[in-house]
């Protein structure tokens, strides 16, 4: 993966879009006991922060689900897709709790919960040429995580798609098996998409809170973080990374 590219297909569709992108290089996502008590205490402190977005008792009409639902609407899906930010808030508002995964993905998941934002992180040495983000025609082979056959993609939907297929399918509801973070994963590339300046200023937030997270934790510096915009839609990937 060289780059990431904003097609004009998706600022058609949200031209007061940003989307955040971090890259790093060179981490050890594989689990430990070392770090499971702070992961765990970092999940539990993330579910706590992510009250202050549900203080309406109708779970939908608290302004983060309701803001990503109406972008849903905005494209074709597959029924019953919703954010990342969503499915993390609702088990928040069912009074779960949050178990360790792996290191990367706790970070992440907690930056989530505690901005209000959805958080997406792909392995970039399974990415195929450029990363995308935009509206498609449909057909991309996906086999999302979890799952035994292709879900290929719908015609008009919105999502990122590399060389060989869908990356992460409706926006940022769920990743293919094929790029998906595993314990050997150690170059990543971080995503944070925003459909309004509210959103727009949590992300910027919430991306420089996970670069210091992830110097914290895997000791490697990630790179400055891109804010892609319809009249800046494309992020490199420094040389020195590729």
């Amino acid at each position: 993966m060289d780059k990431v590219i904003v097609d004009q297909s998706f600022w058609e569709l949200f031209p007061d879009a940003q989307v955040n992108i971090l890259y790093a290089n060179g981490i050890d996502n594989h689990d430990t006991d070392k770090n499971l008590a702070e992961r765990r205490e970092m999940l539990a402190n993330a579910t706590k922060e992510a009250g202050k977005f549900l203080t309406n008792e109708t779970f939908r009409m608290n302004s983060v689900v309701d803001q990503w639902r109406k972008a849903y609407q905005q494209f074709k899906k597959k029924k019953g897709s919703r954010a990342s930010i969503e499915a993390l808030l609702k088990r928040v508002n069912q009074g779960r709790t949050f178990d360790p995964i792996d290191p990367m993905v706790d970070i992440y998941n907690s930056i989530s919960m505690t901005y209000g934002v959805p958080v997406g992180m792909e392995d970039r040495d399974k990415i195929k040429g450029a990363m995308h983000l935009g509206q498609v025609d449909g057909g991309q082979a996906f086999r999302p995580v979890g799952a035994d056959e292709d879900e290929p993609t719908l015609p008009g939907e919105v999502c990122y798609y590399d060389d060989e297929g869908a990356v992460c399918r409706c926006l940022n509801w769920r990743d293919a098996q094929r790029t998906m973070l595993t314990a050997d994963s150690q170059n990543v590339v971080a995503v944070i998409e925003s459909v309004n300046a509210a959103q727009a200023a949590r992300a910027d937030e919430a991306m420089e809170e996970l670069r210091k997270l992830i110097n914290q934790h895997f000791g490697v510096k990630p790179t400055l973080v891109y804010h892609l915009t319809k009249d800046n839609p494309v992020a490199e990937v420094p040389v020195d990374m590729q």
